[in-house]
């Protein structure tokens, strides 16, 4: 049988088809598919190809039950209720509707009343979709934090002048391991950028107000005084409290641009150096392992970093012949760089010389490896796991990579 015939054989059936039940339809199926060898599947497909669809005045007119009255009033009790789905908003509508009357808050005649009393949850979430089209729009293009992001300016790392004692970069570090869920210790790091001096501080979770009286410690805690902080985009940093706290201690706040963590630079590096490769990548999220980690970042960790690291910064970098050849200074640590700068006081220079004569490098270096130790064996007996022994190995050894003076290229440090 050939395509003309096989269209002509289905025109003689169509009819049929369309007035027959659906017993009759299968009927009528199997014997078009056994004559003309085609699949059941298209043939139902051709045979509804061209249903011809009723014109408007053809159409069956049927009433609007639940009409624009009652889905006006529907709307008003879902956004008084926090916008439920239908199934607790048809529970909500069976009992509040006479109570919500009663206080005046919806104004409806008793038919009205009653409708919503007998409305379906299905028929609730499909009277909503229009409602819900509209709050998605108006949440995806309203705008976002506009006073933080207006009055706080951003900046990149090469707007800042690294020839001043103050300007001070900050980023929190994660401590959640492998999951983000809960409630875990967040390592907040402050890096000085004229001398690379370096603080840390560890805060359980993303509060604000955590956060902020961790940074208010680490600025009491520095030898010198702050010109300018410079967070990153996080909420925990980026905020209405520490936007006051920066204009009632007279200090400048900049921010760095979304999703570009070069801005960030300085800071970034001593994440790795200072954080990532003492304390490693394990979920720390109990009172205990918080205490140890502010043990140690508050005492030996930032003296042996601060005094006893040297860092080589880079002087100028030209580009010649598509190479680029880069000068660095001599290194030196965050202490000799402050030591040899006049912009802090004789007195913070002799409380830091006596500091520094006060420190043994190697008894820091022991302290250091036993509280990193004790860390572990912390997290060891909160898994279930104090009876196997094992040392705490970071993914670097302080010993090994401390060794090598820091570098930094294009603005971020490099071993």
């Amino acid at each position: 049988m050939n395509i003309e015939a096989r269209k002509q054989y289905m025109e003689t059936l169509r009819e049929r088809y369309f007035k027959a039940s659906k017993k009759q339809k299968g009927e009528i199926l199997n014997e078009y598919c056994r004559n003309t060898k085609q699949e059941r599947k298209h043939a139902i497909k051709k045979f509804n190809y061209k249903v011809k669809l009723k014109n408007k005045e053809e159409r069956k007119n049927r009433a609007c039950f639940y009409d624009g009255i009652v889905i006006a009033v529907l709307v008003e009790i879902w956004k008084m209720f926090d916008y439920p789905c239908g199934q607790r908003l048809e529970e909500i509508l069976s009992v509040e509707v006479e109570n919500l009357r009663a206080w005046k808050e919806i104004i409806c005649s008793d038919e009205v009343a009653e409708k919503l009393k007998k409305i379906k949850s299905a028929t609730i979430d499909r009277r909503l979709d229009h409602e819900k089209e509209v709050l998605k729009l108006k949440e995806k293009y309203r705008k976002k934090s506009s006073f933080l992001l207006s009055n706080i300016p951003t900046k990149t790392s090469a707007e800042f002048d690294r020839n001043i004692v103050g300007n001070e970069q900050v980023d929190f570090v994660e401590s959640c391991g492998a999951s983000a869920s809960g409630e875990y210790v967040n390592n907040l790091s402050v890096c000085d950028i004229f001398s690379s001096w370096w603080e840390g501080e560890a805060v359980m979770g993303k509060g604000q107000g955590r956060a902020l009286l961790a940074l208010d410690g680490i600025r009491k805690r520095m030898p010198f005084a702050w010109i300018e902080f410079h967070p990153d985009n996080g909420t925990n940093l980026l905020n209405f409290a520490v936007y006051a706290y920066a204009e009632k201690e007279g200090l400048r706040l900049s921010r760095s641009r979304p999703y570009h963590k070069n801005d960030n630079c300085f800071i970034e590096q001593k994440n790795s150096t200072h954080i990532r490769q003492v304390i490693g990548y394990l979920r720390y999220d109990t009172q205990e392992e918080l205490d140890c980690l502010n043990n140690l970042y508050q005492n030996e960790l930032r003296l042996y970093k601060n005094f006893f690291q040297p860092v080589i910064k880079l002087i100028s970098k030209e580009r010649i012949d598509g190479h680029i050849k880069r000068k660095y200074d001599r290194a030196k640590t965050p202490y000799r760089r402050l030591i040899e700068s006049d912009q802090i006081s004789e007195k913070e220079k002799n409380l830091l010389t006596a500091t520094y004569r006060s420190l043994n490098p190697a008894e820091l270096k022991r302290i250091i490896d036993k509280k990193l130790d004790n860390l572990y064996k912390i997290y060891q007996k909160k898994k279930g796991q104090e009876n196997i022994n094992l040392t705490y190995k970071p993914i670097s050894s302080i010993a090994s990579f401390s060794a090598m003076p820091q570098k930094e290229v294009f603005g971020v440090m490099v071993k």
